[in-house]
């Protein structure tokens, strides 16, 4: 019984830690007003998504991109696993885009502020994907 518990409370720590990054982005962005490139009320919709997103189980981390997109970082970096990821991503995110962190990103990453300036843009979005752009 007590294994059972503290593997739940494991588990839910693990979760909201990788969350954490999710909000993290937010507040960045929000301390940045004057320097939006969407309405304050996307980036609200967007942590939805980041948190939905973080909850995979591919991503190791998400966060929040200024451009609109959610960047993660994936536990594995296969082809397999990151097309299966992002397959269920835009089946349920048709809108948005996923952008897999590169190796070269993550090396690049100082603090929240370097990861929220990332761009989306070489990443294909979900709109494409599906054929509804």
């Amino acid at each position: 019984m007590r294994v059972a518990l503290i593997a739940v409370i494991l588990v839910v720590a693990a979760g909201s830690a990788q969350a954490d990054n999710c909000g993290k982005s937010r507040d960045y962005l929000f301390g940045n007003l004057n320097d939006l490139t969407l309405p304050p009320k996307a980036y609200e919709d967007l942590f939805k998504v980041c948190m939905a997103a973080a909850a995979m189980s591919n991503v190791k981390d998400a966060y929040i991109l200024k451009d609109g997109g959610i960047a993660v970082i994936a536990k594995q970096d296969s082809v397999a696993a990151t097309a299966a990821t992002l397959s269920r991503f835009c089946d349920v995110y048709p809108k948005t885009t996923l952008h897999f962190l590169t190796r070269k990103e993550l090396l690049q990453i100082k603090s929240i502020a370097s990861v929220v300036k990332i761009s989306s843009t070489s990443s294909t979005s979900c709109q494409k994907i599906k054929g509804i752009a």
